[in-house]
């Protein structure tokens, strides 16, 4: 039985974690940190709120006497670390934030597991620190280039990839220099239930069906690796099982789109799940708008080594994948709906790298 600090669990990706571990490991302990910012929805973990081993606390990662106490009361010898600030365009109009919560807030856990694991001793079995990070991290990729490995040199471009280029450093730092059992995974673009709606798949379903433009950056032909968010619940679960103490580990859906293709994919879900009562296709919403500052061109990952090492692989095509996120959406409209109006802070909603 796993005792798990699981931080940002209120957030998109930390959110599907939770519902999928605790419908795996019923018996595991589970404590949720999240400071509930503006993408985060305490509500997103209805499902799992009577779980006999789950427990919500509101409050921020920066914050050492919580989370030291936290780690001690509860016993924890598992963190599981989703927490950031993720959205590149509001990294670039402002950055304080995301070092702040990306930087000082993994040190703090960083520092909370070592005084609770290596230092007071604490617990005496089995420990781990999973760091959750981003193909970002490595930079951009030209058009012919060989995906990333877990070699590719660090090469951030946003304010964002770099604040998570520093946590990944600080991850590393503290497993070489005091012996932290850790691991660190690195994500290619997630997509799927619970969504926040400044990301692109989600802002452009939501926009589609109220007949807004569906703005593109650029020539709308940027690259991303697409994962569905259940099967990077599932290749974390694989390295906290599996994975060696140390180690990083990509994980990537092994689906490269164009952003234009993910978005005409969508309509074409939505032309044949929700048509529109005109008649006509959603592809005619699609607006293109000024490229943002700094925009990487291409991601994509390598994940022979968590396939070989560990034996995970995607488990939903882009296809799949899609139609099963479009279905999800056009049946929680309301969920949609309510955490546009009620959590967004009121700038202009982005788009996802």
């Amino acid at each position: 039985m796993r005792r798990l600090l699981v931080t940002g669990g209120a957030g998109f990706i930390g959110t599907n974690f939770v519902r999928y571990w605790a419908g795996k490991y019923p018996a595991d302990r589970m404590i949720v940190l999240d400071a509930l910012t503006y993408a985060g929805n305490v509500s997103n973990l209805d499902a799992v709120k009577e779980h006999p081993g789950f427990r919500f606390v509101q409050g921020d990662i920066c914050d050492d006497s919580l989370v030291n106490n936290l780690m001690t009361a509860e016993r924890l010898d598992t963190i599981v670390h989703f927490a950031a600030e993720s959205h590149v365009d509001r990294s670039i109009t402002g950055p304080d934030a995301f070092i702040r919560t990306n930087v000082v807030g993994t040190h703090t856990l960083l520092k909370a597991a070592k005084h609770t694991w290596l230092d007071d001793k604490t617990r005496s079995g089995p420990c781990r620190f999973h760091h959750v990070s981003t193909d970002e991290v490595y930079g951009s990729l030209g058009s012919g280039d060989s995906p990333f490995t877990e070699q590719t040199p660090y090469a951030p471009n946003s304010p964002y990839s770099a604040s998570k280029a520093a946590s990944d450093h600080l991850v590393r730092a503290y497993h070489h220099t005091y012996g932290l059992p850790v691991t660190i995974s690195n994500c290619s673009n997630n997509y799927g239930p619970y969504h926040f709606p400044e990301k692109l798949i989600p802002l452009v379903i939501l926009n589609a069906l109220e007949g807004k433009p569906l703005p593109l950056y650029g020539d709308g032909r940027n690259v991303r690796d697409w994962l569905y968010v259940e099967d990077h619940c599932c290749g974390i679960e694989c390295v906290l099982q599996k994975g060696r103490v140390g180690e990083v580990y990509n994980i990537g859906g092994s689906s490269e789109r164009q952003n234009a293709e993910v978005v005409r994919k969508l309509c074409a879900l939505l032309d044949e799940l929700k048509p529109r009562a005109d008649g006509r296709s959603y592809c005619e919403q699609i607006t293109f708008v000024p490229d943002r500052p700094g925009h990487d061109r291409r991601y994509a990952m390598d994940t022979h080594k968590i396939a070989s090492a560990l034996g995970w692989s995607a488990r939903e095509t882009f296809d799949s994948g899609m139609r099963k996120t479009v279905q999800w959406y056009i049946a929680n409209l309301r969920w949609c709906m309510e955490i546009r109006n009620t959590r967004y802070a009121g700038d202009r909603l982005g788009l996802i790298t």
